[in-house]
């Protein structure tokens, strides 16, 4: 707060605070007060509401445990939003520790606007270029047959297959620029250290570069699985007829059944389990939550 108002003054720091407390409060804080409250009370005509017939109770979550589909989906959401958020680590730390100790610095600028270009073009518009691209008769198979590497094409649009590519293309870079913040910050003198002291390369890593990179880790992994599992746009558009999202089932729910208090409630556990997964990752990395907020 001292540096904030040594910088900008009384009065553009006050505005900052101004800016920042109504955007908490207005935009996030009660509207999702209003939901939670609303996840309690029952879906019944407007002017009953305030009756003897609007009362508060666990109904519209006990609906969720009777619901054996649901429950699959929502396991299945999660398993697959798990599974993204592994793959975008595996993708992402071999390139976020070229970019930080191994490229040329001078590339570096580059590479990154080269990355960054997806992110100028909206999140739907891109779901549809991967649409088209993985169809059956899409650029991508056609590319394959005519390099001969396959004689017929693959339908990537099956199952859940799709929908995981999607969300690592589209989620990628949430993993990638934690882990690079955190490995550009590592001195290069303790690699070097460790190689002159006889550290394979894997050992190097382990031991010294994967420790120093578990807040950038940290966060890239709670990013990428809370937005997989949240998102909503890529399931709608990359999904088979076999595969479904829980935030599908929300959206059906509030929109298409108009009973927002249900949707409340189903939103709320998916809110749940990802405070859960952030608690649990950071046990596993042995961090704070300030050190996943840097």
């Amino acid at each position: 707060m001292s540096d904030l108002l040594r910088r900008y003054g009384y009065g553009l720091s006050g505005l900052f605070i101004l800016v920042t407390a109504f955007w908490l409060l207005m935009l996030v804080v009660l509207p999702d007060l209003f939901l939670f409250e609303n996840s309690f009370r029952p879906y019944i005509p407007a002017v009953e509401v305030g009756g003897p017939n609007d009362f508060y109770s666990f109904n519209n979550y006990l609906s969720f445990t009777s619901s054996p589909i649901h429950i699959q989906v929502f396991a299945l959401t999660i398993l697959y939003s798990s599974i993204v958020t592994l793959v975008c680590f595996i993708l992402s730390y071999p390139l976020a520790y070229y970019l930080a100790k191994v490229c040329n610095p001078r590339n570096v600028g580059t590479l990154f606007l080269v990355i960054l270009i997806p992110l100028w073009v909206s999140e739907i518009l891109r779901c549809f270029a991967l649409f088209i691209l993985l169809s059956f008769k899409g650029p991508l198979n056609m590319s394959l047959i005519g390099l001969g590497i396959i004689h017929d094409p693959i339908r990537w649009m099956t199952a859940y297959n799709s929908v995981m590519i999607g969300l690592v293309y589209v989620y990628i870079l949430f993993m990638l620029f934690p882990i690079y913040n955190a490995i550009q910050s590592l001195d290069s003198n303790q690699i070097e250290a460790a190689q002159d002291l006889g550290a394979p390369w894997w050992r190097t890593h382990w031991r010294v570069i994967m420790p120093h990179s578990k807040p950038g880790i940290a966060s890239g992994c709670v990013m990428v699985f809370m937005l997989s599992a949240s998102s909503l746009f890529v399931p709608s558009l990359l999904a088979s007829t076999t595969s479904r999202w829980f935030t599908e089932i929300i959206q059906q729910w509030m929109f298409e059944s108009q009973d927002w208090n249900t949707g409340a409630a189903y939103a709320f556990l998916l809110l749940l389990l990802c405070i859960l997964f952030v608690s649990m990752m950071m046990r596993a990395f042995k961090v704070s939550l300030a050190d996943i907020a840097k």
